[in-house]
């Protein structure tokens, strides 16, 4: 944009107006006149457009672009802004067209900053070792890897010196307010950069951070907000004074209620209320809403904490040094507690109070009840809950993600490689409790843990279900284009993995479900110095997070040999048959479990409280008219309807290969 000096006219025109500056030739405009500027103090270089447009605000009040009762110090505002009733004055910042700030005390950029790049956030232990340096583009996988694998001590090194070089590449004297962002009744804003379409109302301060936001995804900073250090990404939803320091938001996430993190990070759709968390890495998905619950250095996704959640990462001892994880899908019950360290399975359930520092990597789908200071597991049972299904269902409808372009990787598949591997290991240690406590024994125990014989027995059956379900899935998908008339020799060739990565373990790197080989191959490129950016390494994440399918398909491949008895490279369409057939047999009666778990939300002791004053007729009535009928329920049906599905896929397939 072209700028000019004004002209005398206009500087007269200004002074009558109650304007003043220090030197009226460092006040420039691109405007074809001044009107609508009114006692605007003007200090060092100011520039500004053109104020043609008129705001229509909630109520229909109209007001004209314009510049009024203001101080500006090295300001450039864009085409058609409404600068009104700064307390104190705005300094070095760039303000972009159509923006509007109105009743601001304070905004200002002071000194070369880099606005929240480069933060160093001490997650999962307080007291330092897994620093996080946080940057505008972070992502889960990147993040997990700086702060989880510190055995790799050079890997760490490279990964924050690409921080540091982005971080340098953003530093500035001079702040940004973007397009069509919306200010007002704000108190003091210090180096923040501040994204289009952004709305801010009502904060008390933010210092030290960017705000990201687009037309797509506009994000909202509401009442009694503080923020320090930070880094808030788009389409996020931040209002009534919740607390941040040292904190890195990522895309859609929503806190609020007097919520309170320092030295925390919170990725994609994580929801906090209430509550507070301390050195916390929480991956997409990490829902706290109650008042009394603390997380603190933990790894938590895709994870509710219940109220009075709670952890203790120090003995007394050397201090507040230990953590926590909890794999993805857990969840605590209400008033639950668990002292670090402790690790939690996929997918469990935490109740109670438990103090024995229990590790059940190995047995995902767990309860872990607490019963007179002892810890019970009860393994794979969350496999037949209707919340656990409800929870896989919810998840991928809750991605509020709105931005086109979306920084984490998340897989949403409730059974994976990642699962099933474990399902596997878990069969082998439960088989080994048996065989060397003895199949008759009434309670065994594992890591400071007790399982009860007929949980052990019920685990193992639910374990191989899952298996064959997984397994059955994913041969039926490798087959849906297989023609009926196809031999023995054409079913093999459709059955041939079409990529060599795959197999052996695999991890969760916070939402991403991945071959460990292949994270450890990039990692070791990180390493040598073959990968020189940040950008390139995220391009690797989302590259394994497009090939998940193909991968996984790899990794199942090899795993036919081993729990149906006979390898896919020899297989015949009677062999196909025999699995879909356990398939179907497996599908049918988990959903058939799920739908009895359903079906207790019925009974009569859930219509307790109901028909308060009337008889059990009344009571049921009263049910039924706010919950429904058991039949009609939307998940009820939901399952009816998958059972129906999967039973006809089924047939079809066998149908297909008796021909």
């Amino acid at each position: 944009m072209e700028y000019r000096n004004l002209t005398q006219k206009e500087i007269s025109q200004l002074q009558a107006a109650g304007c003043e500056a220090e030197d009226w030739g460092n006040v420039l405009t691109s405007a074809p006149s001044v009107d609508h500027i009114r006692r605007v103090r003007f200090s060092g270089t100011v520039r500004f457009g053109k104020f043609g447009r008129e705001f229509t605000f909630p109520g229909g009040l109209r007001k004209h672009a314009g510049m009024h009762d203001a101080t500006l110090h090295n300001v450039t505002v864009g085409d058609d802004c409404l600068i009104e009733n700064i307390s104190n004055y705005i300094a070095n910042y760039e303000i972009g067209h159509d923006t509007v700030l109105e009743n601001v005390d304070l905004v200002l950029t002071d000194g070369p900053c880099r606005f929240g790049n480069g933060v160093s956030v001490s997650v999962l232990n307080e007291t330092g070792g897994r620093e996080v340096l946080i940057y505008d583009r972070l992502t889960a996988q990147i993040a997990y890897v700086m702060a989880m694998y510190r055995h790799r001590p050079e890997l760490v090194k490279v990964l924050d010196r690409m921080v540091e070089d982005y971080a340098k590449s953003q530093e500035s004297t001079v702040g940004r307010i973007g397009n069509h962002v919306f200010i007002r009744n704000t108190r003091y804003l210090n180096s923040v950069r501040i994204g289009d379409y952004a709305v801010i109302s009502g904060v008390n301060r933010l210092r030290n951070g960017s705000v990201h936001s687009n037309e797509a995804a506009p994000t909202q900073i509401g009442h009694g907000v503080i923020a320090d250090n930070f880094i808030i990404c788009s389409g996020s939803h931040l209002t009534d004074n919740a607390t941040f320091t040292r904190c890195f938001i990522g895309q859609a996430c929503h806190f609020g209620h007097g919520y309170s993190a320092s030295d925390s990070l919170f990725f994609s759709n994580c929801q906090g209320e209430n509550g507070e968390a301390c050195s916390i890495f929480a991956g997409p998905f990490t829902v706290t809403h109650h008042k009394s619950t603390l997380l603190i250095a933990g790894h938590f996704s895709f994870m509710n904490a219940g109220s009075g959640s709670n952890q203790s990462n120090h003995m007394y001892k050397l201090g507040p040094i230990h953590q926590g994880i909890l794999e993805r899908g857990a969840k605590t019950s209400s008033d639950s507690y668990i002292l670090w360290p402790s690790r939690v399975g996929a997918f469990s359930l935490v109740m109670g109070r438990h103090v024995n520092h229990s590790d059940t990597t190995w047995l995902p789908f767990s309860y872990l009840i607490e019963q007179q200071n002892t810890t019970y597991l009860v393994p794979g049972v969350n496999l037949r809950s209707v919340g656990t299904i409800r929870d896989a269902q919810k998840w991928p409808k809750r991605d509020a993600r709105k931005d086109p372009d979306r920084l984490d990787c998340i897989n949403y598949n409730l059974l994976s490689p990642y699962t099933i591997q474990k399902m596997f290991k878990g069969i082998q240690l439960l088989k080994n409790l048996q065989h060397s406590s003895g199949e008759l024994s009434d309670i065994y125990s594992y890591h400071s843990a007790k399982i009860r014989n007929s949980s052990l027995r019920k685990g193992l059956d639910l374990y191989r279900i899952a298996i064959t379900k997984f397994l059955g899935n994913s041969i039926i998908k490798k087959l849906e284009d297989l023609p009926a008339d196809a031999s023995d020799e054409a079913l093999r060739e459709a059955l041939k993995p079409e990529l060599p990565d795959g197999k052996g373990k695999w991890t969760d790197l916070s939402g991403l479900i991945a071959p460990k080989a292949l994270v450890d191959a990039l990692l070791d490129r990180i390493e040598k110095g073959e990968v020189k950016d940040l950008e390139t390494v995220d391009g690797v994440f989302r590259r394994m997070h497009a090939d998940y399918y193909r991968l996984e398909w790899t990794w199942a491949y090899d795993k036919y040999a081993e729990f149906f008895g006979f390898p896919l490279e020899t297989v015949t369409a009677a062999q196909v048959r025999e699995i879909v057939m356990k398939w179907k047999e497996a599908v049918i009666g988990l959903d058939e479990m799920l739908y009895e778990d359903a079906r207790k939300e019925f009974n009569l002791a859930s219509m307790t409280g109901f028909g308060a004053d009337g008889s059990r007729e009344e009571k049921e009535l009263d049910f039924e008219q706010v919950r429904g009928d058991f039949e009609s329920n939307s998940f009820v049906q939901a399952v009816l309807e998958h059972i129906r599905v999967k039973r006809a896929l089924g047939d079809e397939l066998l149908a297909r290969l008796r021909a």
